[in-house]
């Protein structure tokens, strides 16, 4: 009985142990299941973690090459911009690439540097470089110059560099310039191709990009530009040089010239004063003569004689007239002329000049008009000169004024000065008499001319006595409708007059 409960008791035992040990085996394999999916997952993360960590190093790596390139991108333009800024602060070719010189070697950052710029003759001219020796040089030129290909695509405006070009013409470059990377751009102007620009590095240095491309590209036609404008610069000093160098000559010829018109005017003046003065004498004894004759103090004399000594009478007035303008004239030439200035009321003249030539107006029944300013002052003139202005004027505005035509003259005071209009309503003057007009002796060829005689020296002593007042004369006409003449006369007073008297 015992011994049965005793095994009975082991087999309890011994079932419940392996009922706990099932259990425990059951739950480790849980665990397991568990564990190893956790495991699964952990490695499935860990495969994300590290895709992602070789995408953050690789997005890494390319923002620091973009950093890199726009770093050497704001150099270059900032280069760019300080090479640009010195080369267009002159226009002396020579130092354009004095400062290229200096500029290139420290500011681009590139072993080798070459500016080729063609010379008048059409050769390559080397202007500046740095990180070639002679023979390299001569080696370059001597190859370009033969290279018709690659001159013509440069001509187009194509840049090339050993990041873009095609892998011949890249082999070819490097081959001529013993470079592994480079750019080389043409240098353009207007008119063309001027030369090119290259840089390049060797292998184990660093490559060119596409940034370094464009910079030295844009660079290029900048040198252009400043080329251009340097040379635009010199052509227009060295033309301007010329048309003074002209102008001096013209106008030491013109000073000649002028000398000698003045040295052939002051013989002219003096030989009509001479032979002014000379006619004088005689035509006074003439006149004189006839005077006597005609009074009949040395005896009767027929109708026929009389008419003819007023005839005589007549022209011997009319020449010493001639004369006296021509003595005039000489006198104000040459300065000899003295002016009695004293006050003057010129509207006062104007009507005296109107009662003067009155009869003749009457005549042609002409009217008369008058516009005078009220404000006129009274001005300070040789009133006999000025009267001369008047009467020759008018008087020619009556001889060339129809019948029933219209004389009106116009003053009006402006500033210092004060402007007389001499109009009429008569047959006009052309524009190429108007040219001549105030030449001594021009008379207008004109019906009226041909039939009325005039010596051709009125206007002209007209213009000197105004001018000789510094004042001006000029004369407005439309054929058929009627002629202006204007003319100024300053409203100065007495101490000013005397005080520029002085002075002269």
């Amino acid at each position: 009985m015992d011994n049965t409960l005793f095994i009975l008791l082991s087999f309890v035992l011994l079932f419940v142990i392996i009922v706990v040990f099932a259990l425990l085996l059951i739950k480790k394999s849980d665990t397991i299941s568990i564990l190893t999916g956790t495991l699964n997952k952990l490695k499935t993360s860990f495969n994300d973690l590290d895709e992602q960590a070789k995408l953050i190093v690789k997005t890494d790596l390319e923002l620091n090459r973009a950093q890199e390139e726009l770093d050497k991108r704001i150099g270059g333009l900032e280069s760019l911009q300080k090479i640009s800024r010195l080369i267009s602060t002159t226009l002396d070719e020579d130092e354009i690439f004095h400062r290229l010189d200096i500029a290139l070697k420290s500011d681009l950052g590139f072993e080798k540097n070459l500016i080729l710029i063609y010379d008048k003759e059409k050769r390559i001219r080397v202007r500046s470089e740095d990180g070639f020796s002679q023979d390299e040089l001569r080696f370059i030129v001597s190859n370009l110059e033969k290279d018709s290909s690659l001159i013509a695509a440069l001509g187009e405006g194509h840049t090339f560099s050993s990041v873009t070009s095609p892998a011949q013409r890249k082999e070819l470059i490097v081959g001529l310039f013993n470079v592994e990377h480079f750019v080389i751009s043409p240098v353009l102007t207007q008119n063309g191709i001027i030369g090119m620009m290259f840089v390049g590095n060797r292998s184990n240095a660093l490559s060119i990009t596409e940034g370094d491309e464009e910079l030295i590209s844009i660079l290029a036609n900048q040198i252009g530009q400043s080329l251009e404008n340097a040379r635009l610069f010199e052509q227009v000093f060295t033309s301007s040089q010329q048309l003074e160098t002209k102008i001096q000559d013209r106008t030491k010829q013109l000073a000649t010239a002028l000398e000698e018109v003045q040295k052939i005017s002051k013989t002219k003046t003096e030989f009509i004063s001479a032979v002014s003065h000379e006619l004088r004498t005689p035509l006074t004894s003439i006149k004189g003569y006839a005077a006597i004759l005609m009074t009949g103090k040395l005896g009767a004399i027929p109708d026929e004689v009389k008419a003819r000594l007023e005839k005589i009478n007549t022209h011997s007035d009319n020449l010493v007239k001639l004369i006296n303008d021509l003595l005039d004239i000489s006198r104000i030439e040459s300065g000899r002329a003295e002016m009695n200035y004293g006050k003057c009321n010129l509207l006062a003249m104007i009507e005296n000049i109107n009662d003067l030539l009155t009869p003749q107006m009457k005549e042609k029944n002409i009217t008369w008009k008058t516009e005078l300013a009220a404000n006129i002052p009274e001005m300070f003139l040789d009133s006999s000169q000025i009267e001369r202005v008047f009467i020759n004027l008018v008087g020619n505005a009556v001889k060339f004024t129809p019948i029933d035509g219209t004389i009106q003259i116009k003053a009006e005071l402006d500033a210092e000065k004060v402007t007389i209009t001499v109009s009429d309503t008569g047959i006009g003057i052309k524009e190429e008499d108007i040219l001549k007009l105030f030449d001594e002796f021009y008379r207008v060829e004109n019906e009226i001319n041909l039939n009325v005689k005039g010596t051709g020296l009125g206007l002209p002593l007209a213009k000197k006595i105004v001018e000789a007042h510094n004042g001006q004369l000029w004369v407005t006409s439309i054929v058929t409708e009627g002629t202006n003449f204007h003319f100024t006369l300053p409203t100065k007073k007495e101490d000013v007059i005397k005080k520029e008297s002085l002075e002269t």
